[in-house]
């Protein structure tokens, strides 16, 4: 594991015409407790590992009010505030938290304005740079949802809107109504349900943020071990390295409640697969919804 390699080594990314950053992230749902449900059994180490990731030059780190719920996003600000000029917080909303892994839709125009007033007031900032619907609401308008967050842009509390756990129709219909920078659904190498939405993502100029990254890569056995092997690298650097070279609109978020794991991950910002490597991985039997 090489230390001293930095995330700025994965190259950056454009979110609109407006921010550019390193092309790899944070995630922080990992940072909770149990069940993404209260706080962290050491809270120490979770604000150690937020400071890092900075240090490291990660300057997207992505979170949600349903963290915790608020959890992940207290503890960033108490890490990172103030923040660093360049760091930019990506949150979402459209969720609702009954108890420890219990998830249950609430996009409605009222829950998503009072979840971004919450998360304004939780991150400790005056306009979210990246705002995400979390997920489509089936008993809710999906328009009025989205609609509700452009509006929230005109407004001033939020400057750029993504998507989470969306169809390309979905993509479509919301650009109708606000302009689209980032859509994030499960993906990596071994899990590639959403390839159309990578290529319509890349098509048009729309940041693909992959989550669940990592997690097919149990099941990829003898040919992720023995890239890894040649590499001198963990195999989890090398389902990242894969998503890197996937496509130069992909952001991933790897996220770890461990020091040691996050600089494994950012380390793989200097992994380079060549050709013949790409093509194995993509050629891994696919193992859609992989958990």
């Amino acid at each position: 594991m090489n230390k001293k390699v930095t995330a700025t080594q994965a190259g950056t990314v454009g979110l609109g015409n407006e921010i550019s950053v390193n092309r790899l992230g944070y995630g922080a749902m990992r940072l909770t407790g149990p069940g993404v449900w209260g706080p962290p059994k050491d809270r120490k180490t979770a604000l150690a590992v937020l400071r890092r990731a900075v240090e490291l030059g990660v300057n997207f780190i992505d979170t949600a009010d349903s963290y915790g719920p608020h959890v992940s996003e207290e503890l960033i600000a108490d890490a990172l505030f103030p923040y660093p000029s360049d760091l930019v917080i990506a949150t979402k909303g459209g969720w609702e938290r009954p108890g420890p892994n219990q998830w249950t839709h609430n996009a409605t125009p009222t829950h998503l304005r009072n979840a971004v007033e919450g998360s304004l007031n939780r991150l400790r900032i005056e306009r979210i740079d990246l705002y995400q619907l979390h997920a489509p609401d089936n008993v809710v308008s999906f328009d009025d949802s989205v609609r509700t967050l452009g509006e929230l842009r005109h407004e001033g509390k939020i400057r750029m809107v993504g998507l989470s756990n969306v169809t390309q129709e979905h993509v479509e219909r919301a650009r109708q109504i606000v302009p689209i920078v980032s859509v994030q659904n499960r993906y990596s190498f071994a899990d590639r349900e959403w390839d159309y939405v990578v290529e319509y993502c890349e098509r048009n100029g729309i940041v693909f943020i992959p989550w669940f990254p990592l997690g097919a890569g149990r099941i990829a056995g003898e040919v992720l071990d023995r890239i890894a092997e040649a590499h001198q690298g963990a195999p989890t650097q090398v389902a990242l390295s894969w998503l890197l070279w996937r496509s130069p609109t992909i952001l991933p978020i790897p996220g770890t409640s461990s020091v040691e794991h996050l600089e494994q991950n950012v380390a793989a910002a200097s992994l380079r697969l060549n050709e013949e490597e790409y093509e194995a991985l993509s050629a891994v039997p696919e193992l859609v919804g992989a958990r």
